[in-house]
């Protein structure tokens, strides 16, 4: 044999280490324990709460490296095992998710760990829903991951056979992203196929395009338009026909401070607030992507939240926004939220979720972290039942104030979800508020079923805490009309019907401070500072009061409401206080996501000469 063969026989000899050679076994040697607790958990009835799995990956397992093949191999594998894993962990509460940091050394390793170290904190954490997440992180950044599929192109006819001549005359557009979906299960991935043997059966083209989005349009990119403004103004009588539509009577003592304008407690009920919000749905048709057909539009879920009690008359200005745009196969879901205000003070906010029938398979995804959550009553008996008829002129008081919604598609007038929604509600009301409207909260329902005037709605109750879980029937038929629902009550009359206020939130204290500090200042502080402020203060995770800040014209004002800014900050009311006590660096708060900052964000610096010892945001 010659050198050159043999040199050529050594560089044919793969020059494999022994931990090479043992990396096939490595993933199940390494998962052993979480693999055998699987299984465990399998035989066991109760539920885990909240269990976190993390798993690691890297960079070359998702993207490949020269000279790491076993390497990349092993960290693929482990992201294909945490995605079953977060499948079948599920329904056991079991989250898993894969992290990919960048490579460290012994230059890095330790700027490493500290950024990636609170990713994985976050996502261990028992307040975050995040299931089958692949995330990229290093250096200070986090993005997460996801598969991204172009449409295709069906490349046989029907009792053809598939030859590679027409796979090479359609490549472009086989490679072709545009309208790309974004399958996240083995189910969605399968649609598309399903569909490819339908068409070619039916011999009904050759793209593989969605089934219910137009062609060209991609309506995921509708989250985050704005709406037109509405305004909406009503009187004492507007107050009145609602609750008369809701099934008040005058035959009922305790109705009449909804039903009579002298009443010394004259009051309008909490869930006419949806009736201002309502207008603001018309302005979907305006959204680019969405294409909407009203005709199609059934009303799925709705949620009120009061952050004060409703002027009995006046003008309320909403503004609507898409929170998000929902895939669910055989129709599109529009989360749609509303701000209502009152002079600036946020009065109101709801969240509207439309199902569009026969808008689906566009790609998006199925679910959403911006949508307000149905509850299940407790497993047992209600504490309390109330029973009220429907009159036969329910539907015509009802249209009265809340003409959006007919009867289009049935064999008879009905009455729209929201009536039945303000039946319930006055029915916990009155239970167990002693119709005050100033303790109640917040309420969110699913819409089930229809109900038809001159039935029956019986609304069962169960109390827990202040959470009132409420299902809503058909009393002569049985059937569900809202179900997953609930109330939330104030213990105390937290709420006002006089001066405005949105339950008493520590920043106002600080913002009163600061408009003194600018009456006193304004004209000095112009000149230093020549910027607009926004800020927007939040509460539960929901934006509750909105300021601005002039300080470029005139002698400079701060005011209540949201107006065209520089820079806004958002915060909630928690975090800011913590900031004006110094418990919380800002810079830190930025960087955990609890500050967040939208516009030109150097223009923060100049506040400094604004709260000064108050706040050093």
């Amino acid at each position: 044999m010659t050198a050159d063969s043999k040199t050529c026989k050594r560089r044919r000899k793969p020059n494999w280490t022994q931990e090479q050679l043992l990396l096939p076994v490595q993933l199940l040697h390494e998962n052993k324990d979480r693999i055998q607790s699987r299984d465990n958990l399998q035989n066991q009835s109760h539920t885990f709460i909240n269990l976190k799995i993390i798993m690691t990956s890297s960079a070359a397992g998702i993207y490949g490296n020269f000279g790491q093949a076993n390497y990349s191999a092993a960290k693929l594998g482990l992201l294909g095992l945490s995605n079953t894993l977060a499948i079948e962990g599920q329904k056991y509460n079991i989250h898993c998710n894969t992290i990919a940091p960048t490579a460290g050394s012994r230059l890095t390793e330790t700027v490493m760990a500290e950024y990636v170290a609170p990713l994985v904190l976050w996502l261990c954490h028992d307040a975050c829903p995040e299931n089958g997440g692949l995330f990229e992180v290093g250096a200070g950044w986090i993005g997460k991951l996801r598969w991204e599929r172009s449409l295709g192109r069906i490349v046989r006819q029907k009792n053809e056979s598939m030859t590679p001549e027409a796979v090479r005359d359609a490549w472009s557009e086989i490679c072709d992203f545009t309208d790309a979906s974004r399958p996240s299960s083995i189910q969605e991935s399968l649609q598309t196929l399903v569909e490819v043997l339908s068409r070619v059966e039916d011999e009904r083209g050759i793209r593989a395009n969605p089934t219910g989005a137009t062609a060209g349009t991609n309506p995921s990119s509708a989250v985050g338009q704005t709406l037109p403004e509405m305004s909406f103004s009503y009187t004492h009588m507007n107050c009145i026909l609602y609750a008369l539509g809701v099934g008040m009577s005058t035959r009922e003592p305790d109705h009449l401070k909804f039903l009579y304008e002298g009443h010394e407690d004259f009051s309008c009920l909490p869930t006419f607030g949806v009736i201002p919000a309502l207008s603001a749905m018309t302005g979907l048709g305006s959204v680019p992507d969405l294409n909407i057909d009203f005709t199609r539009l059934l009303h799925g879920e709705q949620y009120l939240e009061m952050f004060r009690a409703l002027p009995t008359s006046g003008t309320l200005t909403s503004r609507g926004s898409v929170a998000d745009v929902l895939d669910k196969g055989s129709g599109m879901v529009i989360l749609l939220d509303v701000h209502t205000y009152s002079e600036g003070e946020l009065v109101c906010y709801n969240q509207f979720s439309v199902f569009i029938v026969g808008a689906g398979g566009f790609g998006g995804k199925r679910t959403s972290q911006k949508a307000v959550v149905t509850a299940a009553p407790p497993d047992r008996a209600p504490d309390a039942v109330i029973v009220d008829q429907t009159s036969r002129d329910q539907v015509t008081l009802n249209t009265l104030t809340a003409p959006l919604f007919t009867s289009l598609g049935f064999k008879s007038p009905i009455l729209h979800g929201l009536c039945s929604f303000g039946f319930a509600a006055r029915h916990v009301l009155k239970q167990y508020a002693a119709n005050d409207v100033s303790r109640f909260k917040s309420i969110k329902v699913r819409f089930v079923k229809p109900v038809y005037p001159g039935q029956s709605l019986q609304t069962e109750m169960w109390k827990e805490a202040n959470r009132i879980h409420i299902q809503c029937k058909v009393k002569e038929t049985g059937d569900v009309v809202l179900s997953g629902a609930y109330i939330d009550l104030h213990t105390d009359a937290s709420v006002s019907g006089g001066s405005p206020q949105t339950g008493g939130l520590q920043s106002d204290l600080v913002f009163a401070e600061i408009g003194r500090r600018i009456r006193d200042a304004g004209q000095e502080l112009v000149k230093k500072v020549n910027a607009v402020f926004g800020w927007e203060i939040s509460r539960d995770g929901r934006t509750v009061r909105e300021w601005t800040m002039d300080l470029k014209t005139g002698g400079g004002s701060l005011r209540s409401g949201a107006s065209k800014a520089d820079v806004i900050f958002t915060v909630s009311d928690e975090d800011f206080m913590e900031v004006v006590k110094g418990k919380l660096n800002p810079q830190k708060a930025f960087f955990s996501g609890k500050l967040k900052v939208r516009g030109n964000i150097m223009l923060s610096q100049k506040l400094e000469a604004v709260l000064k010892d108050y706040a050093k945001l």
